[in-house]
């Protein structure tokens, strides 16, 4: 069964006392609503007469890009990443498991409350240090947590390294980047020509595929955060699996640059991280990230001029290629 906005009160309440959740006799669906654009999928908020919850549900394709087909067995990836971080330090943090259902690929979690996404910051361009510290906390959280067996994630992988690590340096393909910014497209064209360039963001990219022994979140960017007061919270992990520490924290690393438009964010990061990071990688994940959001498919709500972006994508070609890191 799909749900979504519209499908009714009554079909959601049979739904969810089909799997043991709702007893419509007890408990009735006062509300449902949108609390916020999905990206990767169908995303509800129910509110009964006893209490409010999420609703998700992946889908074939992604939800804001019904073009591009993507795993559904996605939503279980999910719900393996909440039930493998384990540990009291990371609770706070992450949204409670009310129950899953695989059949219908739904997952049903706490409802975070009054929440705001932290896309907010790029509006800001500015990013607390107790942020900062509170999300390297959280990453470092998940990362020294220890699953004793966790999905590949590989088809969802294979997808994300297009859009991260091939796409967005294609000398020809079928995005016009004008149409986000006029002379964006020009600004792209001499990075797609860069052999030397497209080499090395090939070689990280072949190790984004490889297996590694690190669970990562997968998408750590302002996306995936909620701040409610100066708490952080952290969602949407469906882009988790075993790899490397670098790419997550160079994720966090390059929107911070993105956020402040200052290049001292890749130091202080890596300095403020407690585990030991491979600082070339990490230089090369955050400058790959960087050039992606500009010149790729998944654009932010960033707010820069041509001339901004210009100095931002000359930064990340430095990151990627400079060997001194």
């Amino acid at each position: 069964m799909y749900l979504d906005a519209t499908t009714s009160i009554s079909d959601l309440e049979s739904y969810l006392n089909a799997i043991g959740f709702l007893d419509p006799k007890t408990e009735q669906i006062r509300a449902v609503e949108k609390p916020g654009e999905g990206n990767m999928n169908v995303v509800l908020r129910i509110r009964t007469d006893k209490r409010s919850f999420i609703v998700k549900q992946s889908r074939p394709f992604v939800q804001k890009y019904p073009q591009i087909v993507a795993p559904i067995e996605r939503i279980d990836v999910e719900y393996r990443f909440y039930k493998a971080v384990t540990n009291k330090a990371i609770a706070p943090h992450i949204p409670e498991i009310l129950t899953y259902n695989a059949d219908n690929h739904v997952l049903l979690l706490e409802d975070l409350g009054d929440c705001k996404d932290m896309s907010y910051l790029y509006g800001e361009r500015n990013i607390e240090a107790s942020q900062l510290d509170q999300l390297l906390d959280i990453a470092s959280q998940i990362h020294t947590s220890t699953p004793k067996a966790y999905p590949r994630n590989m088809e969802l992988r294979l997808l994300n390294h297009q859009h991260i690590f091939v796409l967005p340096f294609l000398k020809e393909n079928d995005f016009s980047l004008n149409t986000v910014q006029e002379g964006l497209q020009e600004l792209a064209l001499p990075y797609r020509n860069d052999e030397p360039l497209k080499k090395e963001i090939a070689k990280v990219g072949q190790q984004y595929l490889s297996e590694g022994n690190t669970l990562l979140h997968g998408d750590y960017y302002p996306g995936s955060w909620m701040a409610k007061g100066d708490h952080i919270y952290v969602i949407d992990p469906e882009f988790s699996f075993m790899g490397f520490a670098e790419f997550d924290i160079g994720v966090l690393a390059a929107h911070s640059i993105l956020i402040t438009m200052d290049t001292d964010c890749l130091q202080t990061i890596k300095s403020r991280y407690p585990g030991r990071l491979n600082g070339l990688l990490l230089a090369q994940v955050a400058g790959i990230e960087l050039m992606r959001r500009l010149i790729g498919l998944a654009q932010l709500p960033l707010k820069r001029s041509i001339q901004e972006k210009k100095l931002l994508l000359e930064l990340a070609r430095a990151l990627i290629l400079d060997k001194s890191s």
